[in-house]
Parts: structure tokens; sequence; C-alpha cells
């Protein structure tokens, strides 16, 4: 019985010693919640910038010089001397010729009269021929088939005959002489008889001019 004992006391103070030497499980340290960070403020939207409004250019203005009887490149060289740069010519005879070299014209008319003050911004246009001929004492109208009837056209070039009719007239051009020669510049030939007659309803019909050389007489 005393044996038991013993070996239970034993038997205990080895069991209470293991638990006694077993070491404590060490406590997890509390977690530390990392503080949220401060939203970011928004940086404040940009106001667009108002652009700077230009004062409106001031409008210039020069007095209008007299161009007639000068050459038709020195005119134009005096005008955009002065500022004009919106320049145009014509044909003062009313042939509708093209001012192809204008060393070659000379100055006859001119839509704005000398001595006027005007913007530059005008387009100056001058009436002018050539050097060896002789400025008209007053510029033609232009033919019209306004009112339908057909123009007389006698006595002018075949270009300005042409020009004045509708765009879609059937238009033939025959020599007036004997030669049959082809009509190739018509700025340079000028209108002897046509059909129909000048005065007559203008229906779309086919025209017809008879025509010769300006240099030459009417047959």
């Amino acid at each position: 019985m005393r044996t038991r004992i013993i070996t239970a006391g034993v038997l205990c103070l080895m069991l209470g010693g293991a638990v006694a030497c077993q070491p404590a499980v060490d406590a997890k340290p509390p977690a530390t919640s990392t503080p949220a960070s401060a939203p970011t403020e928004a940086p404040p939207a940009s106001t667009p910038e108002t652009p700077a409004t230009s004062a409106p250019a001031k409008e210039e203005k020069a007095t209008v010089p007299n161009f007639v009887g000068m050459g038709l490149q020195s005119a134009q060289d005096a005008a955009q001397e002065l500022g004009f740069y919106g320049l145009d010519s014509h044909d003062a005879l009313g042939r509708g010729r093209m001012q192809a070299f204008d060393r070659n014209w000379k100055v006859c008319n001119q839509n704005v009269p000398a001595g006027t003050p005007a913007s530059t911004a005008t387009v100056l246009d001058f009436g002018a021929v050539k050097l060896e001929e002789t400025c008209p004492a007053k510029e033609g109208q232009a033919p019209s088939t306004a009112e339908g009837k057909m123009p007389d056209f006698t006595g002018k070039s075949v270009k300005a005959a042409r020009a004045a009719l509708d765009s879609g007239t059937s238009i033939t051009v025959t020599d007036a002489t004997a030669d049959s020669r082809m009509v190739l510049m018509e700025s340079n030939w000028q209108v002897c008889g046509q059909t129909p007659s000048p005065g007559a309803e203008l229906k779309g019909q086919p025209v017809e001019f008879m025509a010769v050389k300006f240099s030459e007489d009417c047959p």
C-alpha cells in the first residue's frame, strides 16, 4: 500500500514537474492598425483663361492718284506703294483681250476718280489699251440679252459677243472674206453679220457670226 502511495506521489511529482516546466506560449502582440491615410484633396479646377480681345484693326485710307496716261505696270506699282493691293484691269475697247504683258498696255480710265480718299481695301480697276492704240472717248456698254432679244453685235469682238450669249448657245463663226480662215483668237475678230438678226427673240436657236479681223473692213 505504501509502495503504491510512493509510486503515485513520484508519478504526480513527475507529471506536475513536467507541466510546471513547460514554457508558456508567448501571446501574440496586438495587431496595430495602420491609420488610414487622409484623403488627398483634389486640386481646384483650373479656370480657363479668357483670351485677350485685340482691338479691331484700324482701316487704312489713302488718296487715289490720277493713273490715266501711265503704263499699266507703272500704275499698278504706284498703287501698291500706297497700299492698294486689290488691282484689276480690262480692255477699254471692249474686245475682251487679256492684259498678259502689263508693260504693253496704258491706262485710259480708272473706276475710282483721282483725288478720292479711299480704303486701301478698295479694288482699283483700270481700263487699258495697247500702247499703239488710242483710248476711246467713252467705253461702250457690253451687249446684253436681258430682254430676251438678240443684240446688234456689229463691230463688237467675237469674244464679247460669245460672252453676252447664254453659255449653252450653239455658235458658229465664219470668216466673212473669201479666204475661209479659221477664227482662232476671237478677241482679234469683229462681227460683220449675224443670224438671228438684231432684235429677234432668243429661243435657244443656234447663232452664226460672220467676222473679219479688226485691221480689216467688213465686206
